[in-house]
């Protein structure tokens, strides 16, 4: 990045803004038909001066990048429902098809990025690691139930409530960490615990409080996360043993192919949902906006009346608080239901990242007052 021209991402943000002018302009002359398109111009630009920026606005990159995929989708979803006739002779085949692939591929690059060590760390802080677990699957899952109960949400995205709440925690809660200042190496070995228990775990507790809402085969959805999560971060895992040490330049790598996954799905749940989307969107914005708070702060304040440290404290909020939502999405797809179940992990992506990215920076020029001057200790 530092190659880059200094006043690009100036460029990109003026060149956002006579977007967002541009938008403004085409609601007041009713040019509607346009106005999407512009929007998602004002947006791509917006993400690309947050990846060419720096300081809060480059930290800010993914969440904003999200954002933008939801737009994209939003703007151009009569688009991308099918592959055009001379696609690689897909023809009118959806290309929600990609879903799953995509999905292994993120979940492998997430495994490359994990060791052994992260998985021997817990014998260091297992206290802190289990309470973590602990809150991960039961505080989400049941807030997600009363929260589609709460709102009325039609079965299916009530159940994706639910789902999302079942998820364990992604790649997102270690770079929040990161940004926070928090344990990092607690988050790392919470992520790495919790995305394999997660084919066992997430179709059980789906069962328990969903299945009033969908039809759930157990056995056949603890397979389909075998096929989408467990084995490609295990072929990771190995492919970051003996291959991995050798090629430092896939560090910077296997994180971008991560979230372009996680984009290209993003686009996608709302292309095809749109349609829903529209009827349930605000009120499912602000049940992902209640979901993700109530997260963060049942995971701080459970944490923090079993006794644990602040740093302890805020690295569990943030791994409650930051569901795996493209793992959540992915299942949808395999389950036939993308555009229903699939749209509660679409919206929630974006909002807990949002609440996440205040929540860090937040904690990041706020350190604990009896740690601050001190380094993050790993026990606990």
């Amino acid at each position: 990045m530092n190659a880059l021209p200094k006043g690009l991402s100036r460029l990109l943000l003026g060149l956002s803004a006579l977007f967002a002018i541009a938008f403004a302009m085409a609601l007041a002359f009713g040019k509607a038909a346009i106005a999407p398109h512009l929007l998602a111009g004002c947006f791509v630009s917006l993400a690309l001066a947050a990846s060419t920026g720096q300081g809060l606005l480059r930290q800010l990159s993914f969440t904003v990048w999200i954002a933008t995929g939801v737009v994209v989708g939003m703007a151009f979803h009569g688009s991308f429902i099918t592959f055009p006739s001379w696609f690689f002779g897909l023809g009118d085949r959806e290309l929600t098809v990609l879903f799953i692939p995509v999905l292994q591929i993120i979940m492998f690059a997430m495994g490359t990025t994990l060791s052994a060590a992260d998985f021997t760390r817990v014998f260091k802080m297992p206290t802190g690691v289990l309470i973590g677990l602990a809150c991960q699957f039961t505080i989400m899952p049941l807030i997600g139930f009363g929260l589609a109960h709460a709102f009325g949400l039609p079965a299916a995205i009530a159940a994706g409530m639910v789902l999302v709440g079942s998820s364990p925690s992604g790649l997102a809660s270690n770079v929040m960490a990161f940004i926070a200042k928090a344990n990092v190496a607690m988050s790392v070995t919470m992520t790495a615990f919790s995305t394999m228990l997660a084919p066992l775990l997430t179709p059980l507790l789906m069962k328990m409080f969903a299945s009033e809402m969908v039809e759930i085969d157990v056995p056949a959805m603890m397979w389909s996360m075998t096929k989408i999560v467990l084995l490609p971060v295990l072929a990771g895992l190995v492919f970051h043993h003996l291959v991995y040490h050798r090629l430092k330049w896939l560090d910077r790598v296997m994180p971008v192919i991560s979230m372009i996954g996680i984009l290209i799905m993003t686009v996608l749940t709302v292309a095809v949902g749109h349609d829903k989307l529209m009827q349930v969107g605000l009120v499912l914005v602000l049940a992902c906006l209640i979901h993700s708070t109530a997260g963060f702060t049942l995971g701080y304040f459970v944490c923090k009346l079993l006794g644990r440290d602040q740093l302890t404290c805020r690295t569990i909020a943030l791994e409650v608080g930051l569901q795996n939502s493209g793992m959540a999405a992915g299942l949808a797809k395999s389950l036939g239901k993308v555009a229903t179940l699939g749209l509660v992990p679409i919206v929630f992506g974006p909002v807990m990242n949002i609440i996440a990215s205040i929540l860090a920076n937040w904690w990041r020029t706020h350190p604990p007052q009896s740690e601050s001057n001190s380094t993050p200790t790993s026990n606990g």
